[in-house]
C-alpha cells in the first residue's frame, strides 16, 4: 500500500530519554476498507479505492449504497483512490480491512512519512497575514492608516498593469497541503494511532492521507 487514510486527533508532546520535549500530532490512521479494486485489464491501471470513517445510511445516495454493498461494508465518510504502479492488487480483496497492525514494518518509528490534508480556511486576508509582508513604512513616515497596506504593485506607464501571480490580498487557507518528511515518533498499532513530529494541515477531526 502506498498510503492509508486517517484523521487528525489532536496534539501532544513526548519526552525523549534525554529529557527533550518533542511536539507531536496524533493521527488515527485507519482502519480502512477496500471498496474497489482497479486492474490494468479492466480499467487500464492498477489502483485501490479505500473507504474511511462511518456515514449514516440515510445520507448516502442509492448509487453509492450499491457500491458499498459490493464490498459488503457500511457507508464510509470518504473514499480515496491510491494509484501506484507498484501496487500488487492480487494481495487485496474487496471488503478487506486494512489497519496499522496489518501494515507492521511499513510505518515504523524513526521513519519519515508525508501527510496530505486540507488547511484551515481563514477567509479573505490581507498581504501581511497571507504573505507575511512587513507593512509599508513606519509611524514617522506619514503613513497614517496605511501601515498594513501592500505598497506599490505595478510599474508606471509601462506595462500599465499588475503582473499575474502578484502577491496580494485574497482567499487564505482551505487548500490541499502536503507536509513532507515528518518523523514518526511512535506507532500504537492496536489503537491505529500514529504520533508524528510537528504539525499537520487541517483542524481536529479533518481527513488526512498518510503516504509512506
Amino acid at each position: 500500500m502506498p498510503g492509508i487514510i486517517g484523521k487528525k486527533i489532536g496534539m501532544t508532546s513526548i519526552f525523549t530519554p534525554e529529557g527533550k520535549n518533542i511536539p507531536c500530532t496524533v493521527i488515527e490512521a485507519g482502519p480502512c476498507v477496500v471498496t474497489q479494486i482497479k486492474t490494468v485489464e479492466k480499467d487500464g491501471y492498477n489502483a485501490l479505492q479505500l473507504g474511511f470513517g462511518e456515514k449514516k445510511e440515510k445520507n448516502t445516495p442509492k448509487a453509492e449504497k450499491k457500491h458499498y454493498e459490493k464490498a459488503q461494508t457500511s457507508p464510509k465518510r470518504v473514499l480515496i483512490e491510491f494509484r501506484n504502479p507498484s501496487i500488487n492488487v492480487d494481495d487485496y480483496k474487496l471488503g478487506q480491512t486494512i489497519t496499522l497492525a496489518e501494515m507492521e514494518g511499513k510505518i515504523i518509528p524513526n521513519d519519515y512519512i508525508d501527510v496530505v490534508g486540507t488547511s484551515k480556511g481563514k477567509g479573505f486576508q490581507g498581504v501581511i497575514k497571507r504573505h507575511n509582508f512587513s507593512g509599508v513604512g513606519g509611524t514617522t513616515h506619514g503613513q497614517h492608516n496605511r501601515l498594513r497596506a501592500p505598497g506599490s504593485m505595478g510599474a508606471s506607464s509601462f506595462p500599465s498593469r499588475v503582473f499575474p501571480g502578484m502577491r496580494m490580498a485574497g482567499q487564505t487557507g482551505n487548500a490541499r497541503v502536503k507536509m513532507q518528511n515528518l518523523l514518526v515518533i511512535q506507532v500504537i498499532a492496536d489503537k491505529n494511532l500514529l504520533l508524528v513530529k510537528g504539525s499537520v494541515p487541517g483542524a481536529i477531526g479533518s481527513i488526512l492521507i498518510v503516504e509512506y
